[in-house]
């Protein structure tokens, strides 16, 4: 799987692990506020993180990490996503994927598979006003709304988040978005930062 960077060391993207975090290219939203924007828009042109390389570390700190946390971009896109998955599994880490919702087979597939332990899902605004933020004109949330169903009817351990920016979050797109996903175990509100 092509890989853009790691952290090699995070106490923040994978809560209760000492994790490492490895980010992967691409994504199917344009997001203006997207923190990882080269990642999303100019992927072909990062060096590519050997998987090889990426490995090598893992099996060295073994025993001082215990998770990976896989973000993106969006990794859901990538269809060798499983069996990158299964090598972290193999060689003993818990494995966190961090996802827009947006590909729900290969979601429940990853769970249903054991393939990952849990999911972070962005929310990224009330289903009304969803293309808003994602940078389109029009945005069919289907696939968004049956991940989000997937997770509230107990398929797999996640929390959903949303980045709050003032000028698409208000009290009336989050009452709403808090009756879209009523029951969620766990709900995250991130101040967005720029720069």
């Amino acid at each position: 799987m092509q890989l853009f960077g790691m952290e090699k060391l995070s106490l923040v993207d994978y809560d209760g692990f000492v994790a490492a975090t490895v980010f992967t290219g691409g994504c199917n939203f344009r997001c203006g506020f997207c923190h990882n924007a080269a990642l999303v828009l100019d992927s072909e042109n990062l060096d590519v993180l050997p998987e090889s390389e990426v490995f090598s570390y893992l099996q060295k700190r073994k025993g001082i990490l215990e998770g990976v946390c896989v973000t993106g971009g969006e990794p859901t896109l990538n269809k060798d996503l499983p069996e990158f998955c299964e090598k972290l599994k193999k060689i003993g880490y818990s494995v966190k994927i961090d996802t827009n919702g947006t590909n729900p087979d290969m979601v429940k597939s990853l769970a249903e598979n054991g393939l990952a332990d849990c999911f972070a899902m962005d929310i990224k605004n009330d289903r009304e006003n969803y293309a808003k933020i994602i940078g389109f004109d029009k945005y069919d949330t289907s696939k968004v709304e049956k991940t989000v169903d997937f997770f509230l009817s107990g398929g797999a351990d996640y929390e959903f988040r949303t980045t709050l920016i003032s000028e698409y979050h208000h009290a009336e797109n989050m009452a709403k978005i808090s009756e879209w996903i009523r029951g969620a175990e766990k709900y995250f509100l991130q101040r967005f930062k720029s720069g």
